[in-house]
C-alpha cells in the first residue's frame, strides 16, 4: 500500500527550502500564495493551494518545450497552470507521492530562466 501523501505545509515547507538554498532568492506573498523570487524581482516559483481544485502544487519557470512534454507523458503529475500556462510555466503536482529528486531539478530549472548569468555561474 502506498504511503499517505504529505500534508500541505509539509510538502511547503520541503519546496521552500528547496527554492530558498538557490542564490538570492527571496520569499514573500503573491496571490495569496508563497512566492520565490530572484532578487527579489523575478519570480520562478509558485505554491498552488488556492484554487479549490483539491491539488496541492507549484508552478514554475520552465524551459521551453518542457511544459508540453512533461504533461503529455505524465498528466497525473504535471499540468498546464492557470494565468501562466501560456508562458509555458509547468504545474507541478505536490500531493500525489512527488519524487523530490525530480522536484529539486524542476526547482533549479525554473530558477535558470529567469536568474541573471552572474547568479546561474553560482550554481554548482
Amino acid at each position: 500500500m502506498d504511503a499517505v501523501p504529505a500534508p500541505a505545509a509539509d510538502v511547503l515547507e520541503r519546496l521552500r527550502a528547496l527554492c530558498l538554498a538557490l542564490p538570492e532568492v527571496t520569499e514573500r506573498l503573491s496571490h495569496g500564495e508563497p512566492t520565490w523570487f530572484v532578487r527579489g524581482r523575478k519570480t520562478f516559483v509558485m505554491f498552488a493551494d488556492h484554487h479549490h481544485d483539491d491539488r496541492v502544487a507549484f508552478w514554475c519557470a520552465a524551459p521551453p518545450r518542457a511544459q508540453q512534454e512533461l504533461v503529455a507523458e505524465a498528466p497525473d503529475r504535471f499540468f498546464r497552470p492557470p494565468y501562466v500556462g501560456h508562458r509555458g510555466w509547468l504545474g507541478v503536482r505536490l500531493d500525489t507521492h512527488p519524487d523530490w529528486t525530480e522536484i529539486a531539478e524542476l526547482v533549479t530549472d525554473a530558477y535558470r530562466q529567469v536568474a541573471p548569468k552572474t547568479l546561474l555561474q553560482r550554481l554548482p
